[in-house]
């Protein structure tokens, strides 16, 4: 059989898991994924021998787009994987999906050149942050919403988050103080709405430093807040300093909403 190059599309509850990326003795989204498709390819009896979801060491490896944070979630996270099996696409989405767990789950999964590679050729990300500012807090989907005890004015927010639209340095929104690398991105748009008790920030870029997301919209409730001006968002870009911006936003109320090629 011949190795082919397949390119998947998938949604996760990202709740339970640390991650995206490999941990020692932790479940995460690529552990899970490998587990599975170790199985399919090497014709195993289930799933029930000793590979765990941290083995690193298996024949199979599904590159993500990108590394999510532990409980963060995604609609639409795009992987690459080389596999040798005679499974059609279908085939091998409907295998694994079979076998995932119910927070996961497989959407498309299409053939690829040989070159396609899921984090080297992303053009950007979109990403959508949801708060919940209402007196009463929805109950049934409130692992996919940061709650705020206060009305936010989001129409500050609103002119704040227009700041940050454009190429700039993010360093105030690292949440790596280690970081040696050009923390330059380009935020192609950044939109604040309300709907129905809810407020979405969602941003659009070229690339994201390590929680970047999570600080800007800890930044911008803080100015929905009134606890910090529309204006020292300028400021925050200029300091280059993380202490400066605000805190970083639960993981919960972040989702990957789509990888751009």
């Amino acid at each position: 059989m011949e190795e082919k190059n397949f390119r998947l599309e998938i949604s996760y509850d990202g709740t339970r898991y640390y991650g995206w990326e490999h941990q020692p003795g932790k479940p995460t989204i690529q552990g899970k994924l490998e587990q599975v498709l170790y199985h399919m390819c090497y014709d195993l009896d289930g799933l029930e021998t000793s590979v765990s979801d941290d083995d690193i060491d298996l024949p199979v490896e599904v590159i993500g787009a990108g590394r999510t944070d532990a409980g963060v979630h995604a609609r639409e996270m795009t992987a690459s994987v080389k596999l040798t099996t005679d499974f059609s696409c279908e085939e091998i989405r409907d295998y694994m999906n079979r076998y995932l767990p119910d927070d996961i789950a497989v959407v498309r999964v299409r053939e690829a050149s040989p070159r396609f590679h899921a984090r080297y050729n992303a053009k950007g990300k979109t990403y959508q942050y949801t708060i919940f500012d209402g007196p009463v807090h929805p109950v049934f989907n409130r692992r996919y919403y940061t709650a705020v005890p206060e009305n936010l004015d989001e129409a500050a927010m609103r002119k704040a988050a227009e700041y940050l639209v454009g190429e700039h340095d993010f360093r105030s929104f690292c949440g790596n103080s280690r970081f040696k690398k050009s923390s330059v991105r380009t935020i192609e748009s950044l939109t604040v709405r309300r709907s129905k008790g809810y407020i979405y920030i969602t941003v659009k870029g070229n690339g994201f430093l390590q929680n970047m997301v999570r600080i800007i919209a800890g930044t911008l409730i803080e100015v929905g807040q009134h606890k910090r001006p529309v204006e020292s968002m300028e400021q925050l870009l200029l300091v280059k300093d993380r202490k400066q911006a605000g805190y970083t936003a639960p993981a919960k109320g972040l989702c990957l909403l789509k990888v751009h090629y």
